[in-house]
């Protein structure tokens, strides 16, 4: 039996901080840690501050989802203050956060993830270089197309919030901005531009409403064999040669899912509630574990810090939660391993466990009993869990899945909007209260938790899908789920682990465009990767 110990640092191509660290035995991986290597401390910048400096604040902590960030952060202080919300701010709303998202689908699936099916691994396939033609970075047919048009939806945001990223045109009851139906054209003409120009044209190679009639696994294989169209699309093109190298066999994860949902009804979230979310959410909040569903409930998150960088090691809810850092040298000692929180959900029956947040969890929130006329109900990704197990082929479709879906929302809203009316009610800045606020960014779950004591913040806890998917093992040792969707992933060359990358970055982890590979009991660097020169 032959023994490998690698250490990853770092793994991926957006952000450099996260660190994986894998035993492979025969060939397999057999045990794996995930170490988010960089402090930020918001919640520790953010405390003592004005209620509404997290308006400004959080949406720094992402330049890709910096709008989700305000999302959510305006929803929390929307419930803590009791607002009121004219259904034309709900809207917009909705519409910014879907187009953010919109944008994210096909820069990262081109930029960051298919590049490596061009990996030299892949060399025996006989889809190899079409892959490659398609899929080189900067030179390929596909990528090039992908990457450019993933910044006409937000030009629609920009719009709306005045920039993007970064924005901070959300705000307590409401937004700040007063569209024209010139912007409202406007912003028709440039999503039609992306739907012809890649969504329908490149990626599906048909209309979207004959996409989403796929409600089974079956359905999608009877696509992909339809027409010429459909199977030479990068969609169809993806799931041959998945399926042709086995990215449909590994990186299964927990099984686990939450979904917090996003996007409200305007007409049922007018008076924004943390009790009152779930019914008016249209994108469908739900946990998924041991395959029975039940309700998304705030109160039974909690962060655990037992192999984290901070002090403590019990489980907390984030209104109660602390963040406390230590020095990592001293946490080492004690076991510690992450900058990362360990976020767990209580279920009933089987106590505080890890959930998986992003596309597939959502999707298969999608798919919950007895959704309300307003709400997703989309059986798909249930379907295919159930008869393939998810792997990293079927957590990047879901991903993908969503391009159509969010495209017909947000068009659905620019109709709705009433010119004519409010965009704001100012609200009053209460001095003590609570609020939650949720949405699904790109890569999943992404809550806000604010304390406000005295007119100012007593406490800020931000809990986002990185951290539920990166987050390390607890104090039961419980794996976090990209720990668990590492073990069991086959290691065909360790001087090339692609297979790590595949499976990190089918969770959309924030990486960066090098990888190194170390021997850990050695330290001898194994391997170098460079993408164009690019160190």
């Amino acid at each position: 039996m032959s023994t490998v110990d690698l250490h990853v640092s770092p793994l991926g191509r957006v952000e450099g901080d996260l660190d994986v660290r894998v035993t492979i035995k025969d060939g397999v991986v057999s045990s794996a840690w995930t170490e988010a290597a960089m402090f930020r401390g918001f919640e520790i910048i953010l405390k003592g501050k004005d209620p509404q400096a997290g308006l400004i604040v959080t949406p720094r902590i992402c330049g890709i989802c910096g709008g989700s960030h305000l999302y959510k952060a305006a929803y929390a202080l929307d419930t803590a203050w009791g607002t009121t919300m004219p259904p034309n701010a709900t809207l917009v709303r909705n519409i910014g956060q879907a187009c953010e998202t919109l944008q994210s689908i096909p820069r990262y699936f081109y930029a960051l993830f298919a590049i490596d099916l061009t990996n030299k691994k892949y060399a025996s396939s006989p889809l190899y270089e079409e892959a490659v033609r398609r899929f080189a970075p900067y030179v390929g047919t596909s990528y090039q197309k992908g990457v450019i048009v993933s910044n006409k939806p937000v030009e629609v945001y920009a719009i709306f919030g005045g920039q993007w990223p970064h924005s901070s045109f959300m705000v307590p009851g409401g937004v700040m901005c007063g569209p024209t139906l010139a912007d409202v054209t406007r912003s028709l003409a440039i999503l039609e531009y992306f739907k012809r120009e890649w969504l329908e044209e490149t990626w599906l190679g048909c209309s979207i409403d004959r996409w989403l009639e796929n409600k089974t696994w079956e359905d999608i294989l009877a696509w992909v064999d339809e027409n010429e169209s459909h199977y030479n699309s990068d969609c169809g093109f993806f799931i041959r040669f998945c399926m042709d190298v086995g990215l449909d066999t590994y990186g299964q994860g927990v099984g686990n899912y939450l979904a917090v949902g996003t996007y409200f009804d305007p007409e049922l979230y007018k008076n924004p509630t943390i009790q009152g979310r779930n019914a008016a959410l249209i994108g469908r909040s739900g946990v998924y574990a041991n395959g029975q569903f039940s309700e998304f409930d705030q109160a039974r998150v909690s962060e655990d810090t037992t192999h984290s960088f901070y002090e403590g090691s019990r489980a907390l809810h984030p209104f109660e939660g602390e963040t406390v850092p230590i020095d990592p040298e001293k946490g080492r000692k004690m076991d510690k391993y992450s900058w990362a929180k360990s976020p767990r959900y209580e279920v009933e029956g089987l106590g505080n466990i890890p959930l998986e947040a992003g596309p597939l969890a959502r999707r298969i929130a999608a798919a919950g009993p007895n959704p309300a006329a307003h709400q997703d109900n989309d059986p798909l990704f249930l379907d295919i869990l159930n008869k393939i197990g998810p792997s990293v082929m079927v957590r990047q479709l879901a991903r993908m899945h969503e391009g159509p879906k969010y495209f017909k929302w947000v068009k659905e809203w620019l109709a709705q909007i009433n010119l004519h009316e409010s965009f704001y009610n100012k609200p009053e800045e209460l001095p003590e209260g609570k609020g939650f606020g949720g949405t699904e960014a790109a890569r999943g779950s992404l809550c806000d938790w604010i304390v406000i004591q005295d007119g100012k913040i007593a406490n800020y806890q931000v809990v986002t899908p990185t951290a539920w998917n990166i987050g390390p093992r607890d104090a039961g040792g419980t794996l976090g789920p990209i720990e668990q969707a590492l073990v069991g992933s086959p290691i065909k060359d360790v001087e090339d682990p692609v297979e790590l990358g595949h499976v990190a970055r089918s969770f959309d982890s924030c990486l960066v465009c090098t990888v190194h590979a170390y021997d850990e009991r050695t330290g001898k660097e194994l391997s170098r990767f460079v993408v164009n020169g690019i160190v």
